[in-house]
Parts: C-alpha cells; sequence; structure tokens
C-alpha cells in the first residue's frame, strides 16, 4: 500500500499539473471499486476549478472551488495527470478532463481504493475524525509521543502503522525507522526509555524526509502523479531484505511477523532484548489500558 512519502510524491506531481484547471468533464469506468462506489457527485464539480491539492496521512484531498475530492489509492491505486491523448490503460475507473487537454486519471488494479467527494473542508475534517486519525509524523511534540508510546503495550510495530497514532506511516517505514533507531521492532512500547523514544520519533521523521526527497518506493504497481516510480526502494536497509547483508554490520537480515505484517530487522543492530515480543506477538488489535493520542494540529 503507498505510504505517506508515494501519496506526497503523487500530490507534489499533482500540483502544477492540475492547480488552477477547470474540470469540464468526468468520466466513469465501468466497473466499480470494492468500497461503497456512488459516483452521482460527478456531475457536481464539472465546471469548478481546482484551487488546491493537499495530503493528510495516506489520503490525498483535491479542493474544488465548493467541494472536496477525498482519493484513498489502497493497495493498488494510481492517480495521475496526463495528455488527453495519451492511450487509457486497463482498469481505469475515474477520469477528470481539465479545460487545458490533462486529464487526471484513477486507475486501480486491485480496486480497494476510493475516491469519495465531501461538501467542504468542514466535511473532510469530521470525516478525518471520526476515523480517529492521528497527526502528521512531522514536529511531533517530544513529550507527548513519549508518552503514547510509553503507555503503550503493543509492539513498537503495531504502534507505528497505527493511523490513529500517527496518521501516513505503513509496512515500510515502521520497519525502516525501527532500523534506523536501533530498535527491534518486536520491543513493546512501555519497555522503551524516553531516550528511545526520542530516537525513534526522530527516526520516522528523518526516513519519511528522506522516501520523499526520493519519491518514494516502487515495489509493485507504485508509479507518482507523473508516471514515473520512486527510488527509495534502492535506500532500504532492512524492508524486503530478507537473508541480506546488514549494511552496516553484515548479519543476515531476519523477518517476523507483527501486528498481522511481515517485519524486517537485523538481529545486531535490533537486538532482541528486555521487553521484545515473543513470536506470538499481541498485534495491532490487542487490548490494552486506555492510552494517551496525540493530537493532530
Amino acid at each position: 500500500m503507498p505510504e505517506l512519502p508515494e501519496v506526497e510524491t503523487v500530490v507534489r506531481d499533482l500540483r502544477p499539473r492540475a492547480v488552477g484547471r477547470t474540470v469540464t468533464a468526468v468520466r466513469v469506468g465501468a466497473k466499480q471499486l470494492r468500497k461503497a462506489w456512488n459516483v452521482a457527485w460527478a456531475a457536481d464539480v464539472v465546471g469548478r476549478r481546482v484551487a488546491a491539492i493537499r495530503r493528510r496521512g495516506k489520503w490525498i484531498v483535491v479542493e474544488m472551488e465548493g467541494p472536496r475530492i477525498v482519493v484513498h489509492l489502497g493497495m493498488t491505486g494510481q492517480f495521475t495527470a496526463v495528455a488527453a491523448a495519451e492511450p487509457e490503460p486497463d482498469h481505469l475507473h475515474l477520469v477528470f478532463a481539465l479545460n487545458d487537454g490533462t486529464e487526471l486519471r484513477f486507475r486501480d488494479v486491485r480496486r480497494f481504493g476510493s475516491v469519495t467527494l465531501f461538501a467542504d473542508d468542514a466535511a473532510v475534517e469530521a470525516f478525518f475524525a471520526a476515523a480517529g486519525l492521528g497527526p502528521e509524523p512531522f514536529g511531533l511534540d517530544p513529550a507527548a509521543f513519549r508518552e503514547v508510546v510509553r503507555a503503550s503495550a503493543r509492539n513498537l510495530k503495531a504502534i507505528l502503522i497505527d493511523q490513529t497514532v500517527v496518521a501516513g506511516v505503513g509496512n515500510i517505514y515502521a520497519d525502516e525507522a525501527c532500523c534506523r533507531a536501533g530498535l527491534h521492532p518486536a520491543r513493546k512500547g512501555d519497555s522503551l526509555t524516553p531516550a528511545e523514544c526520542d530516537a525513534l520519533r526522530v527516526a520516522v521523521e528523518a526516513v519519511l524526509t528522506t522516501a520523499i526527497a526520493a519519491r518514494g518506493s516502487t515495489i509493485r504497481d507504485y508509479v507518482g502523479g507523473s508516471g514515473l516510480g520512486g527510488g527509495f526502494q534502492l535506500e532500504h536497509r532492512v524492508y524486503g531484505r530478507t537473508g541480506e547483508p546488514c549494511l552496516t554490520c553484515g548479519a543476515a537480515i531476519e523477518r517476523v511477523v507483527l501486528a498481522g505484517r511481515s517485519s524486517h530487522y537485523c538481529p545486531k543492530c535490533q537486538p532482541r532484548d528486555r521487553g521484545t515480543e515473543g513470536p506470538r506477538d499481541r498485534g495491532a488489535g490487542t487490548r490494552e489500558r486506555p492510552r494517551p493520542r496525540l493530537k493532530p494540529k
């Protein structure tokens, strides 16, 4: 699934191609997405100008003059800006034609993505609030982050991919952040020292920033809004590198399932020391005492 760096890349690619243009037509593909797929609103955006495009977590918000279109790429979604003359690919679900001959195309092979219309920003923010979407991972309050992590009995992988804790981090960047912080992904949050929490917070922000600069990670289907892939997969230290040598110490990268996800780590640089869960991890759905939450800015 595209994570924060990939979605941010899509947004940055789309802005210069779409902002300031007017939607002249909307075409809906014959095959529906798996989630609720009501595009009766399509006609409502015709004639409206694209005012801005922004990201929130793993979501893309297209701000029209009036309504807002909220896009989630799901597992294999692609949201690209291309010339109308470009041949249409298979699995195309929605096309926004713009007045300069550009088309915004939403393609999704596995159909887990979504495209939804909201009346205004207030409705969008209410949707995110109802989903419990946590804050962006940039500029987090250090003390608040320590409190949230150290109050949790879940493993670090489960904490980091929980979108109610921090928005936008997924499987790839949780593994990479734990590696850079020198923490085993099976460590429980309540076993971390304040210094370890700080190292994790800094690592999350650093790896996301670096990945954005590399246009994200293209492993299978992901392409940015220009149709070009990313390059950060070439900089992965642990993710997807099971059995390969650690780039720091040379030990073989290992894999374990945590929170229902494949998790990768270096056994030497990220030792299974105190507070590390066993093979049967508690997972993302573990019941635990009520915990504090970081507040979105």
